[in-house]
């Protein structure tokens, strides 16, 4: 997606751009769905609809910004720097909104520390993606595929990181309905 969204035409571009970003977001939005319906505590989980949406809208917006970042013509520091915390950021956002998701009394109790460290997973992870994304987009062939496979998965890593780390940060109250 990152290599399409620079094509010289715009139209195209732009086309790239939006289907990208929801393909990709929903993606992201997916599996941390997919995996907190794997979750399980000894009570019934419900979800409430809006979070649920906002959170899929942070999804949305964060795969919009990485494409964009990716489809800059140069890498600088303020780039990766920005990139990785908007990026960073909107991960956060989606798990973190998805949690306040979850329909239940009394509510999650976080603990601050592990939730500091899911954000520095995040960004960190996102600021390797970013570098490697433009460090190695030279490359064209087999070996263009293989680095653009090491990129995703540093963005994979920064993703699921992220989600079991945040996962780590949530203390589930006893008696909780």
């Amino acid at each position: 997606l990152a290599r399409r969204v620079r094509t010289t035409d715009r139209t195209v571009a732009a086309a790239w751009w939006l289907g990208g970003s929801l393909v990709m977001g929903t993606g992201i939005w997916s599996m941390h769905f997919v995996g907190m319906q794997a979750f399980t505590l000894p009570i019934t989980l419900g979800y409430t609809p809006s979070w649920t949406a906002v959170s899929w809208v942070a999804a949305l917006l964060t795969s919009a910004a990485a494409l964009g970042i990716a489809s800059l013509g140069s890498i600088t520091r303020w780039r990766v720097a920005i990139g990785a915390l908007f990026m960073g950021g909107g991960i956060c956002a989606m798990h973190y909104l998805g949690m306040l998701a979850l329909d239940m009394a009394p509510p999650i109790v976080w603990d601050p520390w592990w939730v500091l460290l899911s954000a520095v997973v995040a960004v960190a992870a996102s600021a390797a993606a970013l570098v490697l994304f433009f460090v190695l987009r030279p490359y064209k062939g087999a070996r263009g595929q293989f680095y653009q496979l090491l990129a995703a998965l540093a963005m994979g890593l920064a993703i699921a990181g992220m989600h079991y780390t945040g996962m780590a940060a949530a203390r589930f109250p006893a008696g909780s309905i």
